[in-house]
Parts: structure tokens; C-alpha cells; sequence
């Protein structure tokens, strides 16, 4: 569910009019929705009430202040892979013992960082990581909280790019190594390795990876705890995905994740961990853009509009289907053509849809793409020195620019020229 609706004739956003963002902002333009953040959240936090669960948003889904805000607001805790992302986090407000630090790349720099905020815990991917958090906590003279990021060789069915439970993945350890990595992790100075982290992936439509992962998780931390290892918390990571096509491909819904999490790990006495990003904030954004030109072409329509790949690099990454509103109720009854909505880029994956039946957009049409509100600004470039797109973030009737479009001045001022270049 959202809250993208059209009123007197209009999309709106909540109760601000998209027409009247695209007058005041200009396109193209991201905007999300207070109430829909809420939701997903409260639905999410409803499903787990009765467990021993810990909420933590994904940052890398969405890293905007004020999407981070909203969540901080809400109790939630943060995911985080990067030092960035954790600066990010607690300018947000987040207490650091709620941030969990998880990739496979953390430099010892952002370790000793992530150290002297004191977050909670660090999910540790290869026994070198391991071995380098140990030696930046010694000589820090703390301890860092761990749990190992256990590769299950789950398959998640879900995009080759965003699948992270298969062997061949980069992510975690496999799964038959993991005892003999907590026993030689609990030798090291400076760790308290006592959790457990599985993520097979993103975008997941079927709870069968999550039963079979869970299933793993389980018999690994009643291994390890025969072993003589205190185990107090799984993190099971996130993954559950959105409808991308409208009803067509519902995701289970959250309460019944919560029941397969509470059947195979509740009578464990470990407290859960959980790593949702996409389920709370995809359906929470749009990006809207206006129709610059129509032309046709040998097979079909092309529509060109003001935003593109570097605006919303999904459908070119990972093939991504997104849905396409008009943003004039009027023109969705119009008559359909096949078309792709392409945008100004000098590249033939420069597309936000492709092959669609859709109406037939004019120029200074507005059109909303839908589900964009995960890895949609994130993911976004400067590409042939294009502007960011601004950000805005509604609540009701009102709605506040929570980045602003920067100026072409400021782009280019980025950059230096060397010495040679600079003399007059």
C-alpha cells in the first residue's frame, strides 16, 4: 500500500498536488510519502510485537535525512555498510548502539571508527576481517561485538545482481567453515563474537530461501552452542520484496515472515535482528518527470522525458519493471501505444521502460514512475553532467525539500585544476 492517489483529476502525494511540486521544485524529482514510511514500518513492527526483535533500516535502500529521520522517529535502528552511511545514521539522530556495520569491505579506518561511536555490533564476512577488527579493537582497548556473516548457499530466486546466499557470492563465510571460524575468533583479543548473520538476497517474493536459511541458522547456533559458544543474537538479515507490478506479484506479507521467524528461531532465547530497507521505503517513493518530446519510431513510440539512467539506474541495471502513471488522471483513458520512456542520456540503456502499452504521452505531460523509492536516489550519478535529482519528503498537506537541486556552478566547482593548469 501507498499513498500516491489522484485527486480532482491529479496524482497527489498524501494531500500535495504533483502538479504543484513540478511548478515549485521542477522535474525531474523524487518525492516520498510520511504516512507510507509509517506504515510499512508499523505493520512491520506490528507483525514481530511478542518477539524479541530489533528493527534496523537498510541505509544503503534509501540514505536521505529525512527518510532516516522518519524512521529514527519511529524506533527504528540503522543497517549500515559504510562509514558514511553510519555519519549518516547518527546525524540522524540514531543511537549508536542500534547500528549494525555490515560489508564485505570495511576498512580499518571505518572500523576504528564505528569503535569509537560504539555501535552495536559488526557483521564480520572472512576470517581476515575478523582478524583486522580484532587488532583495531586491541589497540583501541575496547571490545568489538560480532556476529559472522554465514554464507548458507541458499538460493534466494531472485535477480543474479541482488542474490547474496549463493556459494559463489562474495558475502559471509560457507556455511561448513563457520564452527571452526568461531572457535578461532573467540582466541582473538578484543572481540565478543556471540551473533549470527545471514542476507541470500533482495527483492524476495517466497518465504521458502527464508525457511531454508532459518532452518540453517538454526542448527548452526544450537552447533555452536554445544560447542561452549554464547550465542545471543541472529541476524537475519532483510530481503522481502515489494510489488513492483502492482497486485500481480505480492511479496508474503509481514506477519507471516513474522511467524516463520518466531516457528523456526523464537524458542532459541536469542534476540532477532532484522535488515529491512526496500519493504519500507520502496513503495514510499516516486520519481516524476515531464515528457520533453513524442517521436515515432520504425516498431513503436519513443517518449522522451527530462529524467534518466542516472536518475533511476534500476531498470538499466538489473532490467527493472517499474510501473508508469500519467500524472493527469485524464490521460491514463487515453489510447495506448507501444513505447519505451527513454530519457536524454547518450546511451541505448538510457530507458525507464521499455516495451510498454501505455498512453499516448505529450509533450509537458507529467509522468510518475512508481516503486522508486528504494535504491532510486541512491543509486543516482552526475552522468554527462547531469544534476541530482532534489528529494522531497511530504507529510499531509505539506511537504519539505530534503535535498535541494544543486546548481551547475556547484557541480563543476568540484573539481581542481592542478597547479600547471591553474597559473594565468
Amino acid at each position: 500500500m501507498h499513498h500516491f492517489t489522484y485527486k480532482d483529476g491529479v496524482l497527489h502525494a498524501e494531500d500535495v498536488s504533483l502538479p504543484r511540486l513540478a511548478a515549485e521544485v521542477g522535474t525531474p524529482f523524487y518525492c516520498y510519502s510520511t504516512a507510507t514510511l509509517e506504515r510499512h514500518y508499523t505493520v512491520l513492527a506490528d507483525a514481530f510485537s511478542g518477539q524479541d526483535a530489533v528493527i534496523c533500516f537498510a541505509v544503503k535502500a534509501n540514505s536521505n535525512q529525512g527518510v532516516l529521520a522518519t524512521m529514527a522517529r519511529l524506533g527504528a535502528g540503522m543497517d549500515v555498510v559504510s562509514e558514511g552511511e553510519l555519519r549518516r545514521a547518527r546525524a540522524a539522530g540514531v543511537a549508536a548502539d542500534k547500528i549494525i556495520f555490515a560489508g564485505v569491505g570495511k576498512s580499518r579506518d571505518e572500523m576504528a571508527y564505528a569503535l569509537r561511536e560504539g555501535i552495536f555490533s559488526f557483521n564480520v564476512e572472512s576470517e581476515p576481517e575478523l582478524i583486522a577488527l580484532s587488532d583495531v579493537a586491541a589497540g583501541l582497548g575496547v571490545t568489538a561485538r560480532v556476529a559472522l556473516r554465514v554464507n548458507p548457499d541458499v538460493d534466494a530466486k531472485t535477480h543474479a545482481k541482488i542474490s547474496t546466499g549463493k556459494s559463489e557470492n562474495k558475502f559471509g563465510v560457507p556455511y561448513l567453515d563457520a564452527p571452526r571460524l568461531y572457535t578461532a575468533a573467540r582466541a582473538l583479543p578484543g572481540l565478543d563474537v556471540s551473533g549470527i548473520h545471514m542476507h541470500i538476497g533482495s527483492q524476495i517474493t517466497d518465504l521458502a530461501p527464508f525457511r531454508d536459511a532459518f532452518r540453517l541458522m538454526r542448527d548452526l547456533a544450537l552447533d555452536l552452542r554445544r560447542d561452549g559458544h554464547e550465542i545471543h543474537h541472529l541476524d537475519i538479515g532483510g530481503g522481502l520484496g515489494v510489488p513492483y507490478h502492482g497486485d500481480a506479484d505480492l511479496p508474503p506479507h509481514p506477519d507471516a515472515y513474522a511467524r516463520l521467524v518466531k516457528d523456526l528461531l523464537g524458542d532459541l532465547e536469542a534476540r532477532i535482528y532484522l535488515e529491512p530497507g526496500r519493504m519500507i521505503v520502496g513503495n514510499a517513493g516516486i520519481l516524476v518527470t515531464r515528457v520533453l518530446y513524442a517521436k515515432a519510431g520504425a516498431g513503436k513510440r519513443f517518449t522522451i522525458v527530462d529524467a534518466a539512467m542516472n536518475d533511476l539506474l534500476r531498470p538499466t541495471l538489473y532490467e527493472a519493471y517499474h510501473e508508469v502513471w500519467p500524472v493527469a488522471a485524464a490521460r491514463a483513458s487515453s489510447p495506448k501505444s507501444l513505447q519505451d520512456i527513454v530519457g536524454p542520456v547518450c546511451e541505448t540503456g538510457d530507458y525507464l521502460a521499455t516495451d510498454r502499452e501505455l498512453p499516448a504521452f505529450e509533450p509537458d505531460d507529467l509522468i510518475a514512475v512508481m516503486t522508486a523509492g528504494a535504491y532510486g536516489a541512491v543509486m543516482s550519478s552526475t552522468y554527462n553532467t547531469r544534476l541530482l535529482v532534489p528529494e522531497i519528503l511530504v507529510c499531509g498537506a505539506e511537504y519539505g525539500v530534503v535535498r535541494p537541486r544543486p546548481s551547475y556552478d556547484e557541480l563543476i566547482g568540484l573539481d581542481r585544476l592542478p597547479r600547471w593548469l591553474s597559473k594565468a
